[in-house]
């Protein structure tokens, strides 16, 4: 069996990274399929539900390995609650506001780790915390003054409900993340099934297809993406390409639908941005699995 050499070492790396830079791109799409004016009717349960819904048809023929734990129950609970919260941040005011306010995540893991797990900090760690902490203050205080604070509460708590995905993930780690993946969109469309479809607001004609490309091309395909790309390089370097979804998720809504940012949120995404790569760029080996943002959770 042939040696592998530098250059084609080299070229499966580019191709790994090439991959996740394909699967954070489409995840950015989530901005692109929500604010769609024809898909407005629905709230974000009901995106919730039907993204989950399509997302599993994607999902479950690659699982291998189902396993079960009584861990699963947080798990599955806080990936239902960070989805209908984060959908229902979008759906209500704009898509840049959603996913900055979730991409504080980070935040929350670190300081649970800290008071509650009694892990150590470095000064990374708390740099991430103010400038995080300097971002949301600026969107709140002008988003207080009348403009959509109730999405902004929602956004805020869908950072919280992703900070739990990521702790309930620490405890699952020796799980196939297929089937994890997987179980968490199949949990979500059966707890928000009798929302959806018991309401008044079935979709018709253009929406069918906006549904199933938020579901599949929006959150199934890139999974897939991103878990081959995982095969070649490190979680906390694909958690640093993954960055390129939160800058894109404003600009996909505003190109398509004209949603606008408001320059605060512009400020505000920027702290938290700088913070978020302050942390990531420089980690070479995570010492926890929080660290690491999961796939498919956006």
């Amino acid at each position: 069996m042939n040696e592998p050499t530098p250059e084609t070492e080299a070229a499966k790396l580019l191709q790994a990274r090439l991959l996740v830079l394909a699967a954070a791109i489409l995840w950015s799409t989530s901005g692109f399929f929500v604010k769609a004016p024809v898909l407005k009717v629905f709230s974000g349960m009901d995106l919730a539900f039907w993204r989950a819904a399509f997302a599993c048809v994607v999902l479950w023929p690659l699982v291998r390995r189902p396993q079960w734990s009584w861990k699963l129950l947080p798990a599955t609970a806080t990936f239902v609650a960070m989805n209908c919260t984060y959908l229902t941040s979008m759906a209500m005011g704009s898509a840049a506001n959603a996913i900055w306010l979730q991409f504080t995540a980070p935040v929350w893991v670190l300081l649970f780790g800290v008071f509650v797990f009694k892990e150590k900090a470095n000064w990374r760690d708390w740099l991430l915390v103010a400038f995080a902490a300097a971002g949301v203050a600026v969107i709140l205080h002008f988003e207080s003054r009348g403009k959509s604070i109730e999405a902004v509460l929602w956004g805020l708590a869908s950072g919280v409900f992703y900070a739990g995905v990521v702790l309930s993930l620490r405890h699952l780690r020796s799980m196939e993340s297929a089937w994890l993946v997987a179980l968490n969109h199949l949990v979500t469309a059966l707890v928000l099934a009798p929302i959806a479809l018991g309401g008044p607001r079935f979709p018709s004609g253009l929406q069918w297809p906006l549904l199933a490309g938020l579901g599949i091309v929006q959150m199934g395909l890139p999974y897939v993406l991103f878990a081959r790309g995982l095969r070649s390089i490190p979680g906390h370097e694909a958690t640093g390409i993954g960055l390129v979804e939160p800058l894109l998720v404003p600009i996909w809504a505003y190109l398509a639908w004209g949603d606008r940012p408001d320059w605060w949120t512009l400020v505000g995404g920027g702290f938290i941005l700088v913070g978020l790569v302050i942390r990531y760029s420089s980690v070479r080996k995570p010492r926890l699995i929080a660290e690491q943002i999961p796939p498919g959770a956006n």
